[in-house]
């Protein structure tokens, strides 16, 4: 699961870390503190990528790789002991890495981006795709600078069972409009149209929707809390889909969905119990056990969210974690180079192809992607028909919620993804949704770091 992961979400975490040494022309003894989040990706290519950087440097690395790191590195964080490098989202319960964008505990990336890749020709900002750096998920003050390195992405959306379709002969829809036919349709079948993990997943979810509603600029104005902006009519377009699709959502999604039994949810679309769910690549891997038990009456689909009207655009959101420098980090210039290097061909190679033990003995792998120009092309299989929803007509969205002061009682998360929950069990309205949204925007607003 993505965030329990982010990401997820259905995802996640890392064990420890702390030793080292410095570049061997420096005759220093130093510490190289790399701290990354195991996810289902697995730890071993976390240390794949440190032998290979201190091979390329000579730069020793003493890895810390936990599922839970918050609680590894929170503690000492605290006393002043801070990890070099540390890999670990946005999104995520604990907020470790957003009370550090917070605190301003973030070191600026401007210098490694324009550091030349270490064993290669070209320049890290030359290897990055585009769009990767000029968003709040990197740039989370809006300062034009990037302080949040973008690591492993992965295209979200609504995934399906593409055996269903053909079977029924349905076609994915396009539209809102064509989506509630064949929830109507799907319905009379005993099938629910929608349902989803965790409500943490309408984030991706969320984020697609207004860039099908209104684009960049009513994504851009909601998520800097633009006064007035919940009220517009590109938001009540959101707020009507919001409800309808509460109406549409399997009644059983809301008590499962907790990171005990969100995989009870995911497997409503498995065993067509519901139609589409909002999710990540990570999916397949998270799920193949499951999948294993499964006749061949089922294979994945993934679609973009539909647009507004025909002929609009559909969107996929495009999800992805974070590396940082902390501030207090006490080898910024070793850890800048580190950075650098998760952007080579070597790391790329090595995140995408390390081999996964899984709990029956067999091997997959790894299969993380870096958002690095042409990686994508050397994918196969599922990975290949995901990472490719952006040719097939999808538009990306990219970015979230600015940055903000803490507000006590207030957070992204409880204002504006855990309510929904509450919409679908009928416990709480769209007005009062609405209404809760707007207020928790005007302190959001007021308390924006800058």
């Amino acid at each position: 699961m993505k965030k329990i992961i982010p990401i997820a979400l259905a995802l996640v975490m890392l064990t420890g870390l702390f030793a080292g040494c410095a570049p061997a022309n420096t005759g220093e003894e130093d510490v190289l503190k790399v701290a990354a989040i195991e996810t289902a990706y697995g730890s071993e290519m976390w240390q794949r990528v440190c032998d290979a950087f201190t091979e390329q440097t000579g730069i020793q690395v003493e890895l810390t790789t936990d599922k839970n790191l918050e609680d590894v590195i929170s503690g000492p964080m605290q006393n002043g002991e801070y990890p070099d490098v540390v890999h670990l989202a946005t999104g995520r319960p604990a907020g470790l890495t957003e009370q550090m964008i917070k605190q301003n505990g973030l070191h600026s990336l401007e210098n490694v981006l324009s550091m030349t890749v270490p064993g290669e020709s070209k320049k890290v900002s030359e290897k990055i795709a585009g769009g990767f750096t000029d968003t709040s998920l990197t740039d989370p003050y809006g300062d034009g600078k990037t302080y949040l390195a973008p690591m492993f992405y992965s295209p979200c959306g609504l995934f399906y069972n593409q055996k269903l379709f053909q079977a029924k002969g349905w076609t994915v829809p396009t539209t809102w409009d064509e989506m509630w036919a064949l929830g109507d349709k799907a319905k009379a079948e005993g099938i629910a149209l929608f349902t989803y993990p965790t409500a943490g997943y309408y984030d991706a979810f969320m984020f697609a929707l207004m860039y099908s509603i209104g684009g960049a600029v009513f994504f851009d104005k909601a998520t800097h809390y633009e006064p007035g902006i919940w009220d517009s009519a590109e938001a009540k377009i959101l707020f009507s889909i919001l409800d309808k699709l509460a109406d549409y959502t399997h009644e059983k999604t809301p008590a499962q969905a907790n990171n005990q039994d969100f995989t009870k949810n995911q497997l409503m679309v498995m065993q067509n119990e519901a139609l589409f769910m909002p999710n990540g690549t990570w999916i397949t891997s998270e799920m193949a056990n499951a999948e294993a038990t499964l006749t061949n009456d089922f294979a994945w689909g993934m679609t973009a969210l539909p647009a507004v009207k025909a002929g609009g655009d559909g969107y996929s959101f495009c999800w992805f974690e974070q590396a940082w420098i902390p501030a207090g980090a006490e080898n910024k210039e070793a850890a800048e180079q580190f950075v650098a290097f998760l952007y080579s061909d070597k790391a790329c190679d090595i995140f995408a192809n390390t081999q996964i033990k899984a709990e029956d003995g067999s091997t997959k792998k790894s299969n993380a992607i870096q958002p690095v120009l042409g990686v994508a092309d050397k994918l196969e299989g599922e990975n290949k028909l995901f990472f490719s929803i952006y040719d097939n007509g999808a538009k990306a969205a990219m970015g979230g919620f600015a940055a903000f002061k803490e507000i006590p009682g207030v957070d992204v998360s409880s204002v504006f993804f855990q309510p929904i929950d509450s919409l679908v069990a009928g416990t709480l309205t769209i007005e009062e949704y609405a209404a809760n949204i707007k207020k928790a925007s005007e302190q959001m607003r007021a308390n924006l770091l800058s």
